[in-house]
């Protein structure tokens, strides 16, 4: 392009095959191949994270539906109502029935006290149910059948039964099947659990156990498409004692779950975010590169519209190529994320379908929109003059990280992804926060970078750095931008990997190593200290006893909370949020009490302070959920006894950690009197179950809760979550670390000019190399430094607003960063300085 004439744009103009050969080879021969590789890692990044993200959720969703046997279920205190029914099956939903009750179980020689749970032929929906029996040649079964009776494990030794026995429940006689070799269904209430029997739906009336009054649970179970299920749920008016469970609002898993789709959701888009400056920097590196051809074109003849045209192919060509090679390589990198997790992952694996390609395309293009047109505006704005004055048109914006006052109307590009944006987020506060939180971070970042530098330049350096810091402060604006951009390419990178830290952290609290796996519940209490002793003989880790008390909680200061809650109850839409859901059930039904002089070591009190003559600690989520102060009187009643206490203190509860836990905490000298049994927690390995039947034995009126078998479930959830979280963390981290050297690279390609004049002044190739290091060393321990500030602040506002937990401090990331940036600047401007000073070997 150095020698065109005006005959051979007139050629190109008028020759629609040469325009596309020139096209083909400016984007190989050109610098347009850096903006097609950016596009391309923007293309498989999308598509390796978004398929990875598919199929993670879909693993994840899969687990916390087998966890609850449907995709839906809807628990009732009464009998629902058939026209819910008829109305799942409108929708095309599968929908399955249970009905749950507590009653006797009697053998010839022993009783115990047993959750019933009577089945229809098609349970579970989800999950798998495995039923166990033929002796030494075991059969297995995955549905119950009319007339089987099938155990929990443990209810062979504390029935003193076998396969073929017969045993009474209620009033009706079965004979014993075979065991209960896997229920899907989880449950994580140690209060509520008593040894577990399966019997068919047609049996309950036989037993005679379902009594008006008593205490009953209805269940139906729905499962079908996504769509299907949503709408069906939200047509339904839920009544009083009627809840939803889904895998979102499931305890352990549900939470597990949902913070795991916050974290993926929030990895796809600081990678995007990363992606999309990278684009940027290289399609401004471009536009700059390709000036002084532009300027000569117009200068020879050649008019917007043809530069339009000749862009445009070069465009076309650019993004098909980028699209093709970048689902390729996104599917490659797809497959290379799953290799760590390939023990974990089932088999097969879920489908991606065509929405990972269509948000990979998607994506490019509304980031390409603003990223790559904003800067071929102003490319194709460039005048003719610009052939004999480019450094003089230079300053009028043709830097990287300089502002152009020409055509401002192109910034309106901007608005493109904006309102995809407006589209795709709706009301994910998380996501707008953290938006927010960036541009506000970069921002002050910014104005923290440029005031850095005019102090540093107050002070005596050496002559490369006096020369660096000169070159810093010659632009604030540009300097500011720069700084930013490294800053927020840095900070970005910490803060994917500083979260992911955090949610493991945290997650490993759901099921601590030391964690309890079995509860023994209604000890009396004159078995307490025989109990402890038989523990401590077998070496068995403890908790302490604590006693029990069911009731109700009914007012504060006077005013009566049933009542409160039927008013919320008409006035609210019929789809409340769980935690709303969790403060009626509490309100409606009787909780457990327990009393301590001293607060449980996994307590932590935020509020007030323990102790006291009629007092009572509370938990800081029914606290707030009810708007309970310290200092509050509230109303009690167990066993239609009445009394009350003062709120001295609140505490925070971990209740994922499954340790003992209560809602309510009294002094002593409140219920002490009242008539309680006991509870103890304690932990045992997988081959002690014939120690866990002797306690069965020597104590059969204490029921014993194994929960062995749902640690070991929700353990291969973390795993599988970690995992995967940690695979997209790193490759967040790569796309970081992309940005970094892409931002530097350009940098120190736009100094060759420089160099050249310093050269020709007389300046050493040393003294050159001092300078570039000291310039970008200096500005790579700025940017590292204001990014661990930045990073710390970010993840600390994610933490406590988007995923409500303990912000926590990271000594080490205010070393690692700037060393980091430091190394990766210092490295690079060693490998690069070689080049950029070659031609000046003559």
């Amino acid at each position: 392009m150095s020698e065109l004439s005006e005959t051979s744009v007139a050629t190109q103009q008028r020759s629609p095959h040469l325009l596309s050969r020139w096209s083909w080879r400016e984007l190989w021969q050109g610098q347009l191949w850096p903006v097609a590789v950016a596009l391309t890692l923007i293309i498989a990044c999308v598509f390796a994270l978004s398929a990875l993200v598919v199929r993670v959720e879909k693993i994840m969703t899969d687990q916390g539906r087998s966890v609850l046997a449907a995709d839906l279920v809807l628990v009732s205190g009464n009998p629902i109502d058939d026209g819910i029914l008829a109305s799942a099956s409108q929708r095309g939903l599968t929908v399955s029935v249970q009905t749950r009750f507590g009653t006797m179980a009697f053998s010839d020689e022993n009783m115990q006290l047993v959750s019933v749970k009577a089945v229809a032929n098609d349970f579970p929906l989800r999950g798998n149910l495995a039923l166990s029996s033929g002796g030494a040649a075991r059969v297995q079964s995955q549905h119950v059948q009319p007339g089987e009776l099938w155990l929990a494990e443990r209810l062979f030794s504390l029935l003193a039964v076998k396969e073929g026995d017969d045993v009474m429940v209620g009033d009706a006689q079965f004979t014993v099947s075979g065991l209960i070799a896997q229920d899907p269904e989880l449950s994580f209430n140690p209060f509520s659990q008593m040894p577990a029997v399966l019997i068919h739906y047609d049996d309950i009336a036989r037993t005679g156990a379902v009594q008006l009054g008593g205490r009953v649970q209805y269940r139906m179970y729905f499962v079908g498409a996504d769509d299907a299920v949503a709408s069906f749920r939200q047509s339904i008016e839920l009544q009083a004692g009627q809840r939803w469970i889904s895998e979102s609002t499931q305890g352990r898993t549900g939470d597990l779950i949902d913070r795991a789709r916050q974290y993926l959701s929030l990895t796809l888009i600081l990678v995007i975010i990363m992606a999309s400056a990278t684009l940027v920097l290289t399609c401004q590196h471009y536009t700059t590169s390709r000036r002084e051809t532009v300027a000569m074109m117009k200068s020879l003849g050649a008019r917007k519209a043809w530069l339009w045209r000749w862009l445009a192919g070069q465009l076309l060509m650019l993004f098909a190529f980028a699209a093709v090679l970048g689902v390729g390589l996104g599917a490659l990198l797809e497959t290379l994320l799953r290799l760590p997790l390939g023990d974990i992952l089932p088999d097969p694996l879920p489908p991606m379908g065509l929405m990972p390609v269509l948000t990979s395309i998607l994506v490019a293009l509304l980031v390409a929109i603003p990223g790559m047109g904003i800067s071929l505006i102003k490319l194709v704005n460039t005048p003719a003059i610009a052939v004999m004055q480019p450094e003089g048109s230079a300053q009028s914006g043709s830097g990287l990280f300089s502002v152009s006052q020409a055509s401002p109307w192109r910034f309106g590009l901007v608005l493109v992804p904006l309102g995809a944006l407006l589209i795709w987020f709706g009301d994910n506060t998380l996501m707008w926060l953290t938006l927010l939180g960036l541009a506000v971070m970069l921002f002050l970042l910014a104005v923290i970078g440029v005031a850095v530098v005019a102090l540093l330049r107050k002070k005596r350096w050496g002559p490369a750095m006096q020369l660096a810091l000169s070159r810093i402060g010659r632009s604030p604006l540009a300097t500011g931008a720069q700084l930013a951009a490294l800053t927020a390419s840095l900070m970005l990178l910490a803060v994917i990997w500083l979260l992911r830290t955090d949610l493991l952290a945290d997650w490993q609290q759901t099921l601590p190593s030391d964690a309890p796996n079995v509860f023994a519940l209604n000890i009396s209490e004159a078995e307490t200290q025989p109990y402890l002793a038989a523990l401590d003989e077998q070496n068995i880790a403890h908790s302490s006893m604590y006693p029990v008390i069911r009731g109700r909680l009914v007012a504060s200061n006077g005013k009566q909370f049933l009542k409160e809650t039927q008013t919320q109850q008409d006035n609210t839409n019929t789809r409340v949020e769980s935690d709303q859901e969790q403060s009626d059930e509490a309100l409606r039904r009787e909780i457990n009490f327990t009393w301590r002089e001293s607060p449980p070591v996994h307590n932590q009190v935020i509020a007030g302070a323990w102790g006291g003559e009629g007092t009572v600690s509370v938990e800081q989520g029914i606290a707030e959920r009810l708007r309970i102060q310290v200092g509050d009187e509230l109303a009690f009643t167990v066993n239609s006894q009445p009394f009350s206490a003062v709120v001295g203190s609140i505490r925070q509860v971990e209740w994922r950690n499954m340790r003992p836990n209560f809602y309510f905490i009294f002094s002593p000298d409140v219920v002490a009197e009242l008539p309680a049994t006991f509870l103890v927690s304690f932990r045992i390995g997988a081959d002690q179950s014939p120690l866990l039947n002797q306690l069965g034995r020597d104590y059969p009126t204490v029921s014993l809760m194994d929960l062995r078998t749902m640690a070991s479930r929700i353990q291969l959830m973390l795993q599988q979550v970690s995992l995967s979280l940690s695979v997209l963390a790193a490759l967040g981290v790569v796309s970081g670390l992309l940005l970094v050297l892409t931002l530097l690279r350009l940098g120190l390609s736009q100094r060759q000019q420089e160099m050249k004049l310093y050269r020709t002044l007389g300046a050493s190739r040393q003294r050159i190399s001092a300078t570039v290091w000291s310039e970008y060393g200096m500005m790579a321990l700025i940017a590292g430094l204001m990014a661990t500030m930045g990073a710390e602040g970010m993840v600390a506002a994610l933490v406590h607003f988007g995923f409500e937990l303990s912000p926590q401090w990271h000594p080490s990331l205010w070393l690692g960063l700037p060393v980091i940036a430091v190394g990766l600047v210092l490295a690079l401007a060693q490998s690069m300085l070689p080049k950029l000073l070659q031609p000046l070997k003559s």
